[in-house]
């Protein structure tokens, strides 16, 4: 779950890191009012879950309340790479001596967490850890040991930040350390760290994506389901209780397994198709699961063919196919399904869908006999 730049700093200012006053609104004499509370100068910030807002128009600095009306004015509803803006954060303008960059995720290679830190921030990492690899001091955090005094200190020096930010910084890495594991974050980031002239520290942006695994764990969490950013069809598939990521092609893909869906991914793309999504029904799927899978890929405008590749262990491939009975009674199909079972009940789940099969079902007794039908009925 990702999080607007103000709800990162609202989850960075309960574990005491430093950020700038601010509020969000939502409308011009909302975001007027606002600036005019916290006093000028102002910054006025796009919510937007992307990057390239400063580029695209969608921050500016007002030192009126008449500059606050116009920039608000031009920045709400503003297009930024696909996102409408319908969120401004107004926050007190900050002096800035230093911009730093820092970060904590996890290192799935090496099964420990691991921080970046780096004295040339207010840029994109990427292009850092391109043009500068050895600008990026890195960090990796035993989940069991944390993070030490000693060894925060450490990395901020190997870091080569300004002698006169280290005492603060190393408070404000802790701190967003603890933000990182207490708060279940993915990812926790900012991007600009400041030193102001008078030799304060504090957070001028924040990124911050949650572990949706942990929400059973965080109440507050349920403030943020109305603000994120989703794509639609991911929104439904989610109701529905579905894994699923929208993608850009036109051959829709259920599978049940991570694994088995990312083969499938690369199968259709072996012979020539392009994936529109990635659908993993779990390891259990029953019928009505299934059913409510095909309904959620038939309503994406964009598939003109269905694969359902399914490998049965747990799932049995009987409750298969009659969740994609099921469904067939439940929709109007706009697109054809070729469907592969094998695996537990395979025999007789190929033996329910035998009962059905017609231009709009197919089955295919392959994975690559299923990806060479699909990607040729969705190029018809």
């Amino acid at each position: 779950m990702d999080l607007f730049e103000y709800q990162g700093k609202q989850l960075f200012a309960r574990y005491g890191i430093p950020v700038s006053p601010g509020e969000a609104v939502e409308t011009v004499d909302a975001a007027v009012a606002a600036a005019d509370r916290l006093g000028y100068s102002v910054v006025l910030k796009a919510q937007v879950q992307v990057g390239g807002r400063g580029k695209a128009g969608g921050i500016k600095l007002a030192a009126s309340s008449d500059e606050a009306r116009a920039h608000a004015a031009d920045i709400l509803g503003m297009e930024i790479k696909g996102h409408v803006v319908g969120v401004l954060w107004i926050e007190k303008a900050s002096d800035i001596a230093e911009e730093y960059y820092a970060s904590f995720t996890l290192d799935r290679a090496v099964k420990l967490h691991l921080g970046m830190l780096s004295a040339q921030g207010g840029v994109e990492i990427e292009q850092v850890a391109a043009e500068s690899p050895q600008a990026i001091a890195r960090i990796h955090v035993d989940p069991v040991d944390g993070l030490s005094e000693a060894a925060c200190w450490a990395w901020v020096e190997r870091a080569g930040l300004n002698p006169a930010a280290t005492e603060a910084a190393v408070q404000v890495l802790s701190d967003l350390y603890r933000a990182y594991t207490d708060g279940d974050a993915d990812l926790v980031e900012i991007n600009p760290l400041v030193l102001t002239p008078d030799g304060r520290v504090h957070a001028l942006d924040a990124k911050v994506t949650l572990d949706e695994n942990a929400a059973f764990r965080h109440e507050e969490w349920s403030a943020y389901e109305g603000t994120e950013a989703l794509d639609p069809r991911e929104r439904e598939a989610k109701s529905k209780g579905l894994n699923y990521i929208g993608l850009d092609g036109e051959v829709g893909i259920i599978g049940n397994g991570a694994g088995l869906v990312m083969s499938t991914l690369d199968v259709v793309n072996q012979v020539g198709g392009a994936p529109a999504n990635f659908l993993d029904v779990g390891g259990g799927a029953g019928a009505d699961l299934l059913a409510n899978a095909v309904e959620v890929i038939n309503n994406d405008p964009q598939v003109r063919a269905i694969l359902v590749n399914i490998f049965g262990g747990i799932t049995k491939c009987d409750e298969v196919a009659n969740g994609i009975v099921e469904a067939l009674g439940r929709v109007e199909l706009r697109s054809p399904i070729v469907v592969r079972l094998d695996g537990t009940n395979a025999t007789e789940g190929r033996a329910i869908l035998a009962g059905h099969e017609s231009d709009t079902l197919i089955a295919a007794p392959t994975m690559l006999d299923a990806a060479r039908k699909v990607v040729e009925l969705a190029k018809r």
